[in-house]
């Protein structure tokens, strides 16, 4: 592939990515959604999120999954959820879940 080829496949690329997220921006304003669909659409940050967060709780250093409660990562994930469920506070959230963390890595 030439140098010509490859740069305009990135630019071509860049604005398809572009012009299909901004027409999302662009309509909101212009076009109401269904009921049903704006209620669904208020559960995809915690999908989106918990998707991120739990793979990484449950990975061990070396590779693998490690479940048990051995794992220091799960553990913080678990006391870092129930302050957050109990607080409602985003900055409690992360000093106790990060905490949490640093601890157990020291303990362990």
């Amino acid at each position: 592939m030439s140098t010509a080829a490859l740069w305009l496949t990135i630019v071509a690329i860049g604005i398809g990515t572009f012009v299909l997220r901004f027409s999302f921006i662009g309509l909101s304003g212009r076009m109401a959604l269904p009921v049903a669909m704006t209620r669904a659409l208020r559960f995809v940050p915690a999908a989106v999120l918990s998707a991120i967060i739990l793979p990484a709780a449950l990975r061990m250093p070396g590779g693998g999954i490690d479940p048990s409660l051995d794992n220091p990562r799960l553990i913080a994930c678990l006391v870092a959820a129930g302050i957050a469920w109990m607080t409602k506070s985003v900055l409690a959230t992360l000093a106790v879940g990060m905490g949490t963390l640093w601890l157990l890595q020291a303990l362990l």
